[in-house]
């Protein structure tokens, strides 16, 4: 089981023919990804060849759509075009589209993030300046290292890219249902509570780990979300412990003030609804490995 990615998606890279999109493109086929096309409107109609697999290039989202039955998009445009190739994506009514690209303007995510409202969110989006997820051993939708961990009953959701990797690592042998980095920026489309739903209604997942880092209060609104709706084990690690009083830390997108936002105020509201929080990402995976017995 997973969630929002699955063997049978049909992925479709917008940036394709770009040194990234190349480059991850390649990554995501060693995976077992069915990559079915790019799209570059001035390459439509070329293919790109990787190591024997020819993956055609379309002119658009809707005609890569028409043309394969495609329903997971990956971004890799460059920040200035990432608006435009979004709201192409939203209005082919694409059910996925994973928006890597970090350093996007907040008024142009809020302003795609808007759009996908308007049209009835009938495309789910994940990030911007996110790693994308993963669902190990079917698929793999952006930059997550797809050799790191193995097909499992954990549930992951993370802010941030790097740690999204290193809780994999940590957890290796047991494995993963789903892996989501839903990313770092002030703006973004998949919260914490959207990835803690779908893993409470995924029977193949036995226990959540949520990684958080200070700014904001989203981890405050998962905490309150996970008292009233899940039923599951969830472990925490919120990022920033060690950070100083009023420090805007790297892309968490906020700055901390009086104690909302720090992390040992997330830790707290965690805590109160019932989350085992760990002060390190190695802490965290221990306090899993006891919860599951392993």
């Amino acid at each position: 089981m997973a969630i929002f990615l699955t063997k049978d998606s049909k992925v479709i890279v917008q940036g394709m023919t770009g040194a990234t999109g190349m480059k991850h493109t390649k990554l995501m086929l060693g995976d077992g990804t069915n990559i079915v096309g790019g799209v570059n409107p001035r390459k439509a109609g070329t293919t790109v060849d990787f190591d024997g697999t020819e993956v055609p290039v379309f002119g658009s989202v809707a005609e890569a759509m028409e043309k394969t039955g495609a329903d997971v998009s990956v971004l890799f445009v460059p920040p200035a075009f990432a608006k435009a190739a979004v709201i192409e994506a939203i209005d082919a009514e694409i059910p996925l589209a994973v928006v890597i690209t970090e350093g996007i303007a907040v008024h142009d995510s809020a302003a795609f993030w808007a759009y996908a409202g308007s049209k009835g969110n009938k495309t789910r989006i994940i990030g911007p300046n996110c790693p994308g997820l993963i669902t190990p051993g079917q698929s793999n939708a952006g930059i997550i290292p797809g050799d790191i961990t193995k097909p499992g009953r954990i549930g992951l959701v993370s802010k941030s890219g790097t740690l999204t990797y290193q809780m994999m690592y940590e957890l290796r042998d047991i494995g993963f249902s789903s892996a989501v980095g839903i990313g770092g920026d002030p703006v973004i489309g998949t919260t914490h509570i959207d990835a803690l739903a779908a893993f409470e209604a995924d029977p193949e997942t036995d226990l959540i780990v949520m990684i958080g880092e200070i700014g904001g209060d989203a981890e405050e609104r998962a905490a309150d979300f996970i008292k009233a709706n899940v039923t599951k084990p969830v472990v925490g690690y919120v990022a920033g412990f060690t950070a100083p009083e009023g420090k805007t830390m790297g892309h968490a997108g906020a700055i901390v003030s009086g104690s909302s936002g720090t992390a040992a105020a997330k830790k707290e509201a965690l805590e109160a609804a019932g989350v085992k929080v760990g002060k390190t990402p190695t802490e965290t995976a221990k306090l899993a490995r006891e919860i599951l017995g392993a």
